[in-house]
């Protein structure tokens, strides 16, 4: 097998990975403290919107970024409310938004950009470690990257410190399992809820800016094509570990690459089978296949004093 081929793919299973890991961190902690937050798909989407509108205005990507983050919050803020304080059912509120997302940005990228959707759209800088980008054959391949993924990967370490080692992330944990305690002792569970919602539409927001702005360069009609759910079934697949969640991302992004890297190995499989591969394995993952799965008890359970 050719190794620069193979160096190649991995690099492409790694960049494809990244999105879903950025938004499944988020959205992990949203579970975590027992907001399943379905809208996470179009958060994604109005995120990548957003990113790549404002890069192509300002010609600057990282406000684009920057941008693309801070919209969401109004998003985030309506899911919030609705799951928290209205104590609605957090499936439909969810898919309710992405279709809200989908129309909203589709109709805005039609008068915003118009016949000058092919236009170039400033992309984020790549970056690699000063050692590990020099190895030989895999060096540049593997960890030249975008940087907003080194970026991600310090919040998910951040993230899985911030869960195991303070008080925090033990109330965001209790959240999830015994809202009741954590309100008797004194702490407002819903503000914990709504601040978990928060982040995981910010890094959902960024995963979006890393498909428009860090890996496309370009915004398209529905670009996110469905990578939001896949975050989900991530979660689900990893038994809401942050850990094994990422682990899930990385394999549904090998599972995207080889959709376009199998023929450059030779190898001919029919291209509906590689499309269909990473949905697949959400199904899998979904439908409990790989093992018991212990969501935290009181996911989707409205709190009410």
């Amino acid at each position: 097998m050719n190794l620069e081929l193979l160096a190649v793919f991995a690099g492409a299973s790694i960049r494809l990975s990244a999105p879903l890991l950025l938004a499944a961190t988020g959205e992990l902690v949203s579970e975590r403290a027992g907001v399943l937050n379905m809208s996470v798909e179009g958060m994604m989407l109005t995120g990548a919107f957003l990113g790549a509108t404002f890069s192509w205005l300002t010609g600057n990507p990282a406000l684009g970024l920057l941008f693309g983050m801070l919209g969401v919050i109004p998003l985030a803020l309506l899911q919030a409310f609705l799951s928290v304080t209205l104590r609605a059912n957090q499936i439909v509120t969810g898919i309710g938004i992405n279709i809200l997302a989908l129309g909203g940005t589709t109709l805005a990228y039609r008068e915003i950009f118009g016949e000058r959707s092919s236009a170039a759209i400033p992309g984020l800088a790549h970056w690699s470690p000063p050692l590990l980008g020099k190895l030989p054959l895999f060096g540049a391949a593997l960890f030249d990257q975008v940087w907003l993924l080194y970026a991600g990967l310090a919040v998910l370490i951040a993230t899985a410190v911030v869960m195991r080692h303070t008080a925090l992330g033990i109330a965001l944990h209790a959240a999830g399992v015994a809202p009741r305690a954590v309100d008797q002792s004194g702490l407002p569970v819903a503000r914990i809820r709504y601040g978990a919602v928060m982040f995981s539409g910010v890094m959902a927001a960024a995963a979006g800016c890393f498909i428009s702005i860090g890996d496309i360069h370009t915004f398209t009609e529905g670009m996110t094509n469905g990578s939001g759910y896949l975050a989900i079934a991530a979660i689900i697949f990893g038994n809401w570990k942050l850990g094994r969640t990422a682990l899930a991302c990385l394999l549904f992004g090998v599972a995207t690459a080889m959709q376009f890297q199998l023929p450059m190995f030779g190898l001919h499989v029919p291209t509906a089978l590689l499309v269909m591969l990473p949905y697949l394995l959400a199904l899998v993952a979904v439908a409990g296949l790989i093992g018991r799965q212990t969501a935290p008890p009181a996911l989707t359970q409205p709190f009410k004093r």
